[in-house]
């Protein structure tokens, strides 16, 4: 008889011991010549060594696909360990899996757009209104290129409008007052990664949340670098942030033009760009529409309306 312990790494062992032990129990039945006991993330093993050679594998199989879908069913367990493919490997065109095991995939033909664009240059910029997936598609983009470690970081900014004197009155030190700009991209990332990896992969600087403001002197290199809400900010500070751009570097530059909270008169950066940088090779600029909405299908209408107003606004100013 021979003893090994087996470190449970990087994936959480309730999700993969499953709820009340159901999972283990499973994995226990399938393997009766092995006596097996869990205590937190090690797992102690007694049995012959070929036979344990074969678990340690299998328990390898069933670990990575934890990492890659943030999901394990009993029926994964069975087609893992029979050695077949499981329902979320089978499908096509997944960036990553949420925490509940959703697939995230493009779901309107300019999103698709965005994914190819991602994949064949080195700076894009995804211009729409709310609620088209630019932000959400982008940092799956960035995790997607995490995991598969052709990305060594992913790095996330924001500019804070309201960087002046509102922020002053806000409580707590610079980060407490800094972090409700930054919220919907932590939100992002809590939908797909565990929150205790995620945690950890910030300690590292392996991910790195920051306003505009803080990515001044920076080269940015071997990374997914993305500029969300990048209609608020300066020409200078958007010019600041593309020169970044260091080796190995992919750029994501998101934004809404009929969302500009500069001051009146102020003119946005993200404007000044797409007319300046137009048609440079390694560019590409995609365009998305109310078409490409996925929320609330009231956010699409609200957003017509929006658009009407404007336009009757237009016609009776000439």
């Amino acid at each position: 008889m021979v003893e090994k312990h087996i470190v449970i790494e990087d994936v959480d062992p309730i999700m993969l011991y499953g709820a009340n032990n159901v999972h283990l129990q499973m994995i226990k039945s399938l393997f009766p010549k092995l006596r097996i006991m869990a205590r937190g993330n090690v797992l102690r093993v007694l049995g012959e060594e070929e036979e344990l050679e074969r678990f340690e594998t299998h328990m390898k199989n069933l670990r990575h696909h934890l990492l890659t879908y943030n999901v394990l069913t009993s029926e994964d367990i069975l087609h893992i360990i029979k050695g077949e493919r499981t329902s979320s490997e089978s499908s096509k065109g997944v960036l990553v899996y949420s925490m509940s095991g959703r697939p995230i995939k493009s779901r309107s033909e300019n999103q698709q757009s965005l994914i190819d664009a991602y994949d064949t240059h080195d700076m894009v910029f995804a211009v729409g209104p709310a609620g088209t997936g630019k932000t959400y598609l982008s940092i799956a983009l960035a995790v997607r290129a995490l995991k598969e470690k052709t990305a060594k970081k992913i790095i996330l900014c924001r500019p804070a409008v309201e960087a002046g004197e509102k922020l002053g009155f806000l409580p707590g030190d610079m980060k407490d007052k800094i972090d409700p700009y930054l919220q919907p991209l932590y939100d992002a990332l809590e939908d797909m990664l565990p929150v205790v990896k995620l945690q950890d992969m910030m300690e590292k600087h392996i991910i790195q949340i920051a306003p505009l403001a803080f990515m001044r002197g920076r080269t940015l290199s071997d990374a997914v670098v993305i500029l969300d809400e990048a209609q608020n900010t300066t020409p200078a500070q958007l010019r600041m942030f593309l020169t970044r751009m260091g080796w190995n570097t992919k750029m994501l530059i998101t934004g809404d033009l009929t969302q500009v909270d500069l001051p009146k008169g102020q003119k946005s950066g993200l404007r000044e760009a797409l007319d300046t940088l137009s048609g440079i090779e390694g560019i590409a600029v995609v365009e998305m529409s109310k078409k490409d909405i996925v929320r609330h299908k009231l956010v699409t209408r609200i957003v017509q309306a929006y658009e009407n107003m404007e336009r009757r606004t237009l016609n009776v100013e000439h």
